[in-house]
This record gives C-alpha cells, sequence and structure tokens, in this order.
C-alpha cells in the first residue's frame, strides 16, 4: 500500500533527499494522517457517548490531537522545503524538526488530560454500558492505527525524517493505548468489573511515553548532536580513496536539516606536490562528496612534509606520546624548526570529548614526555577537539 500511495502521490519518490520530494513524502504522511484520525476521532467519540467510558473518549481526543498533529507535520515539511533568502542563507530544514517537536508537546498535553479525566473516573466511577458498536470501532481503530505506524515508520526511514518518526511511534502507543480501551470494556461486560478509570490512566502513560521520546528525537538535532557515524565514515573512506591526500582532520558536520547538511574539513596533502594539480583533486573532492552524500563539502588543504625521513620518524614518535595519554588521540599538522640550542616541534592534537585531561594538561604532558626523550625538544601544541562525537 506505501508503494502504491508513492508511486501516485510522490512524484520522483526514489530520490528521496531532495528537499522537494522529501515536501511531498511529508504531505502524503499528513493528509493520511489527517484522514484517518478525523474519521477514528468520530467514530470514537460516538461510542464514548454510547458507553459512557471516559477511556473511550479520552482515546477519540487524542486520535482527535493526532489529526492536529498531522497539520503541524504538513505545515512543517512546507515550511521546510522553502528555499535559501536572506535571512535564512542555509534554508529552512530544520523546520521539519520544529514540526516534530510541535508534535511531540501536542502528544504530552493530551496525555496529561487523559490523565487528569482518568484520575476523577477512579475517585467518581460510573456505569458503563457495554456496546458491540463500540467494540467495533476499537477494533477497526487498532487496524488502522497499525498500518498508520508501518506506513509512517517506512516514510520516515526512506527520507531519515525524526518528524516522521515521531508521528509513527505515536501511533504505535495508540494501538496499545486502543487495545487496553478494548480490554476495559470487555472486563466490564463479561467480568462485571469496573477497570474504566485505570485504563484511562494506563492510556495516559502510553501516551506521555511516547511524547517524551519523539520529544528528545527532535530536540537533539536542534541542538547540534553528533553526526550519523555512517557518514562520519564514508567522508573519510572517500577523500582518502584520493593518493594525493595524506589524511585529513578537524572534520565537522553542520546540520541544518534534511537536505541541508555541510561538511568542512582539513585534508593533508604533500608541500612538494603541484598546488594547482591538488586544488584541482579537492575540488573534484568536493563534487564528489556532494554527490555521493547530498551535503555542502569545504575543504581546505593543509600542506605537510612527506619526504623527510627524519620529520616523519618524530611525527610518528610524538603521535606515540600522544597516545599513550589517550589511544584515541590523533596528530595533524607537525612541522619541525631546528637550531643550535633547541628544536620546537609544532603540531595540533585531536582530544576526544572522553579524555579526562584539560587542554592546558595535555599541553604539559606532551611537553614532558618530549623533553624525557630528548632535551633540546620544545612542543607547541594547539589542543583540538573531535566534533563527529567519536
Amino acid at each position: 500500500m506505501t508503494t502504491f500511495l508513492l508511486r501516485h502521490f510522490v512524484r520522483d519518490h526514489e530520490n528521496a533527499q531532495d528537499p522537494e520530494v522529501r515536501e511531498r513524502y511529508g504531505t502524503l504522511s499528513g493528509s493520511v494522517g489527517i484522514l484517518l484520525n478525523l474519521c477514528l476521532a468520530l467514530g470514537k467519540f460516538l461510542a464514548g457517548l454510547a458507553t459512557g467510558a471516559v477511556s473511550v473518549t479520552a482515546d477519540a481526543f487524542n486520535n482527535l490531537s493526532d489529526a492536529a498533529s498531522s497539520v503541524v507535520t504538513l505545515v512543517g515539511f512546507r515550511l521546510a522545503g522553502r528555499k535559501a533568502d536572506e535571512d535564512h542563507p542555509y534554508g529552512h530544514g530544520r523546520m521539519e524538526y520544529l514540526a516534530g517537536l510541535a508534535v511531540s508537546v501536542a502528544i504530552l498535553l493530551v496525555g496529561v488530560e487523559l490523565a487528569k479525566g482518568a484520575i476523577g473516573k477512579i475517585l467518581h466511577p460510573e456505569a458503563i454500558r457495554f456496546s458491540w458498536f463500540s467494540v467495533a470501532m476499537l477494533c477497526a481503530s487498532i487496524g488502522v492505527k497499525l498500518w498508520m505506524y508501518l506506513f509512517n515508520r517506512d516514510l520516515g526511514r526512506r527520507i531519515s525524517s525524526a518528524a516522521m518518526a515521531a508521528t509513527a511511534a505515536d501511533s504505535l502507543s495508540d494501538c496499545v493505548a486502543t487495545s487496553a480501551v478494548l480490554l476495559g470494556l470487555l472486563v466490564s461486560r463479561f467480568a462485571h468489573v469496573s477497570i474504566d478509570g485505570w485504563v484511562g490512566i494506563l492510556v495516559a502513560a502510553f501516551v506521555l511515553r511516547a511524547g517524551w521520546e519523539s520529544a528528545k528525537d527532535t530536540i537533539d538535532p536542534l541542538l547540534g548532536k553528533a553526526p550519523d557515524p555512517a557518514l562520519v565514515a564514508g567522508i573519510r573512506e572517500t577523500v582518502l580513496e584520493h593518493p594525493e591526500i595524506w589524511g585529513i582532520h578537524d572534520l565537522m558536520v553542520h546540520d541544518y536539516g534534511p537536505g541541508h547538511i555541510m561538511a568542512s574539513l582539513h585534508a593533508e596533502v604533500s608541500i612538494d606536490a603541484d598546488m594547482a594539480h591538488t586544488h584541482d583533486v579537492i575540488d573534484n573532492v568536493e563534487r564528489e562528496l556532494s554527490s555521493k552524500y547530498h551535503i555542502i563539502a569545504t575543504i581546505h588543504m593543509d600542506p605537510i612534509v612527506t619526504n623527510d625521513e627524519h620529520v616523519t620518524a618524530l611525527r610518528e614518535e610524538m603521535l606515540s606520546l600522544a597516545q599513550s595519554m589517550d589511544p584515541a588521540i590523533t596528530l595533524h599538522d607537525f612541522r619541525m624548526t631546528e637550531g643550535p640550542s633547541h628544536t620546537n616541534l609544532i603540531f595540533d592534537v585531536m582530544v576526544p570529548h572522553s579524555c579526562a585531561l584539560s587542554d592546558e594538561e595535555v599541553r604539559r604532558e606532551l611537553a614532558r614526555l618530549a623533553k624525557e626523550r630528548d632535551p633540546k625538544y620544545i612542543t607547541v601544541v594547539q589542543v583540538d577537539h573531535d566534533y563527529t562525537g567519536k
């Protein structure tokens, strides 16, 4: 069914990283969500009136809030698809994250209201009128919500959308919540025990949990979470496939929303190479990264000495000393200046966030270790930090 809908309503649906195609995905998801949730809300509201069960009525309002959330998702994708302008030179891609956050907040608010209504039902219980129409409505709702979970999960995976992942999680929690409501009705009918209020509490708990998890998933990219490790590894592998590039460092990935990702890095190249040729290689690598990963890449060239065995040996020696403090430390931009009384060793070290040492402690320890190797060594160290989360 998902493939059928994509073929008929999302033009060029296979090009999932294109912002315009993503907008069409969002329009499809939002439209389907609005239509189905409004139908479910109406059916459950009538079922709630027929039975007098607060849990059924609460589930109806839960679906009504889902319809509103679908409207937010649809609007969010449309805004995210807008092109860059003077006020937003990096585009509007993060609107998709804000839409997901708005959906999460709406889910949390509904959960709180459902809990309040259920507590009132526990304190002031009322008899429930059994209705087979209500049972049929709840069973149909479970089936529809399960399909919506699979539908939005599939769409979310195709375009890596946090907003759709939030919608899918909400649909799955609705399945569980509605199943609990159905169980409450059946227990009331056949066991003659009213658990309506307690089932309402259970429904509220599932809704609150789904809202909280969805909020975390959308807040992380807004705060600036570490990039996808697979993307980082892919960028490194693609750049280092070119023999003119000896190493890379200071890789940074900036996420301005799906389809609006920028990356910058420093590439080490031989100081003896033809700079015009090397510059051409760098330009080709930037285009290759853009084509392969749909990112805007900027690469800075760092010329290094590659044909001096003494410098190379000293570089490896300093790397070994640095990694004796933390095996994850890397070293780059190594230079050496020799004089009659001392030798300056100038380099940068990339320190992981997990390292317990401060920047100054790293510098002092490297200076001490270098002095132990040769009293003439004077280290001039710049401490950098890894922004890829590794």
